[in-house]
């Protein structure tokens, strides 16, 4: 079973800001392929098993909202030192909105434990009034 990586997406405001802000920033692995990337200070030692089906839950507001298939992990030196840079596919899947507090850096999230994608064309927008309404009571959405 794979584990994921959980991430806030600092300075972005929405799933749509993020898409901005990516665009024109795709890159292409060896075979062609588009991808996306994120730097980050430390590796995931559990690598074997992020890379087996695992995503970059991206955390914007508060929230849970979208993630990203990791495709892979390699080392790239900074000024800083070695970093390790999160090779991403460039799809953007939305997932079920799920709450979560600031953090630095990344955190595992078990499969068990990550929120459901949405169907394909489907937003936290399009939820039913009644049920979008209970939900803002709630503070969830």
């Amino acid at each position: 079973m794979s584990v994921h990586l959980l991430k806030l997406c600092v300075g972005i405001d929405s799933i749509e800001h993020l898409i901005e802000v990516r665009k024109g920033r795709e890159q292409r692995l060896p075979d062609g392929r588009p991808y996306n990337y994120h730097i980050t200070r430390f590796a995931p030692k559990r690598a074997e098993e992020v890379l087996d089906g695992g995503s970059l839950y991206w955390i914007i507001k508060g929230f849970v909202q979208v993630r990203q298939r990791i495709i892979g992990f390699e080392p790239v030196e900074t000024d800083n030192g070695t970093k390790c840079k999160i090779i991403m596919d460039t799809k953007l899947v939305r997932t079920e909105s799920q709450p979560r507090r600031p953090h630095q850096g990344w955190r595992y999230l078990e499969s068990a434990d990550a929120p459901r994608d949405l169907p394909d064309g489907v937003s936290a927008d399009d939820l039913p009034p009644a049920l979008r309404r209970d939900l803002q009571d709630l503070g969830l959405i």
